[in-house]
Parts: C-alpha cells; structure tokens; sequence
C-alpha cells in the first residue's frame, strides 16, 4: 500500500527548492547583479580544464548549467544565530557571495571567469540549510565534497591554522594563499583525484 503524499515532509519540501532554483536560467558568473535577499546558489563550469572534463563534456550534452562545481547558502548577519529575523528584506549576502566567488575565480591562474555561470534562489532564511544539504545530496559537486576550500576567506592578520587548501593548489593564484604552507600533494595528483571522482560520479 503506498503512503499517501504528504507535501510538508521533509524530503518534499527539500525537493521543491531544488526544483525551484533549477528552474531559474544560469547567469555568467561575471555579471551576477547586485540584489537582496539569502538563499541557495550552484555555480557551473563549461570551460576546458583537464580535470574537468566530464562536467564539460556533460555540460555540451544536456546543457552550460547540468552539473554544479559547487553549491552553498548565504544567510544575513546575524542569522546563523537566529538574532535578526527582519534582515532577510534587506541583506544582499546571496549576491555577495557569489560574486566574492566570482573574485576567486577571476584571480586564479589556470580558470577562465567566462566558463562559469551560477543558479541561484533568494529562500525564506528557515529553508536555506533544508535547500543546501538537498543540493548536496543530489549532485555532491566536487568542490563541496573532494576539492575542499574554494569558499574559504583571507584570515587577515591572524594566527594561521592548517595548510593550503586542494582547491587553492589546484588553482593558484589568490594572493592571500600564499600564507599558508604548501600541501605535500602535488596539483597533478589532486587533478587527477578529480578525474576519477568525476568519472564514478558520472556511471
């Protein structure tokens, strides 16, 4: 007997913000305008680089925004503690976000600002952790879930902590990276990491 539909479960509710943000249209990365509003975004890749490959090639195949680079959230100051209910109206942290990203990208030596577009969705501030691990489920992009720190942020004049990110030796060119010390793999290695992560990902 099958269970009648509920469209307040969990699952449900997660499905239809994944369908809604895939219903936008993509925007190049480069030119995502200034708005308000917290939300969920997915930003994509159509460009040659090696590693990359199978995300372009499907990118051809089925569409410039068919499989994300990486998805996340941005949520209003003071929102992560629930402290400001009425900043939603007012924040610009989703656009902020993702051009900061588009900042990171741009500043890389070896990735082209104009292979990429982004998908986004301003959601009520409740849903937004609902809407980002959904995403996540569904397409675990590998800057979330292999290549680790393309969303970290120059920690000023602090103590650093830890070693450069996979992401910032795959991609150099950031300058505040240079901080940090060197990973003992090499770009190539973790390029090719990303090769097979993509191909599993793809059968």
């Amino acid at each position: 007997m099958s269970q009648p539909f509920n469209p307040l479960d969990m699952d449900n509710l997660a499905h239809s913000i994944v369908i809604r943000m895939l219903e936008t249209e993509p925007t190049p990365l480069d030119s995502v305008p200034r708005f308000t509003g917290a939300g969920l975004y997915a930003i994509y890749y159509s460009g040659g680089f090696p590693a990359y490959a199978v995300v372009s090639e499907t990118a051809v195949s089925e569409g410039a925004a068919a499989v994300p680079l990486y998805v996340g959230k941005a949520v209003p100051s003071g929102g992560r503690r629930g402290l400001d209910v009425t900043a939603h109206s007012s924040t610009r942290a989703l656009a902020n976000r993702i051009r900061e990203h588009a900042g990171s990208v741009r500043a890389t030596e070896n990735l082209d600002i104009d292979d990429f577009t982004a998908r986004w969705l301003v959601v009520e501030d409740i849903w937004i952790p609902l809407g980002e691990s959904a995403l996540i489920r569904r397409y675990r992009p590998v800057w979330n879930a292999l290549l680790d720190g393309f969303g970290n942020h120059d920690p000023g004049r602090g103590r650093i902590a830890g070693i450069r990110s996979r992401w910032d030796t795959l991609h150099p060119g950031r300058s505040w990276v240079v901080k940090y010390p060197e990973r003992t793999e090499t770009a190539e290695e973790i390029a090719q990491d990303v090769r097979e992560y993509l191909r599993a990902r793809a059968q």
